[in-house]
């Protein structure tokens, strides 16, 4: 290929295959000019799709001022320091520091606190169908004790009864299992 820029004009008037030519010509050396400003092989790598890609996506208009080489490797640079910038802003640790980073939530708790979900939810499907439902209705799916009348086909009174009924049965498997009564 002459002049990468006859190939990018067939492009835009249609030609698919003409992107091909492209890649094919400047890949190479692209690469290894954005790996000088990357300092990492798969960072230049992706920076080098990346230029591809907007030519292909958003076909800037080559104005023909300078060399078509030019113009593409102007590209990939913006794309290398696009990459580097967002990199430079991830924080890195390394591994063996990483037990020590706390994100605001304690990781045990969360263990526990589904540990303590599924014992309850163990248990409550051992309950009678109704006082299962009520139970997994407004506890777990927080319903209302109307909305779950309504779906339960029960009166407000009769799911508050079921609601009574079903945790002193779950207060007593708990504490016969050994599990915490979790107040509900």
């Amino acid at each position: 290929m002459d002049n990468g820029s006859s190939s990018y004009s067939r492009f835009l008037s249609g030609d698919k295959d003409a992107i091909d030519e492209i890649i094919k010509e400047y890949k190479d050396g692209l690469v290894y000019y954005l790996y000088s400003i990357t300092r990492d092989m798969q960072l230049a790598e992706e920076a080098a799709i990346d230029t591809f890609v907007k030519l292909y996506v958003d076909k800037p208009r080559f104005k023909g001022s300078g060399a078509f080489k030019t113009w593409i490797y102007t590209i990939g640079r913006n794309k290398a320091y696009d990459s580097v910038r967002k990199l430079s802003k991830l924080s890195c640790t390394p591994l063996e520091e990483a037990y020590y980073i706390s994100d605001g939530n304690d990781i045990e708790k969360k263990v526990d606190k589904d540990e303590m979900r599924a014992d309850l939810r163990r248990i409550v499907s051992k309950l009678k169908p109704e006082y299962s439902q009520a139970i997994c209705l407004v506890f777990f799916e927080n319903f209302t004790n109307d909305e779950a009348a309504k779906i339960m086909n029960k009166s407000n009174k009769q799911v508050r009864d079921l609601l009574y009924r079903a945790k002193q049965i779950l207060k007593k498997e708990l504490t016969k299992e050994g599990a915490v009564y979790y107040g509900l």
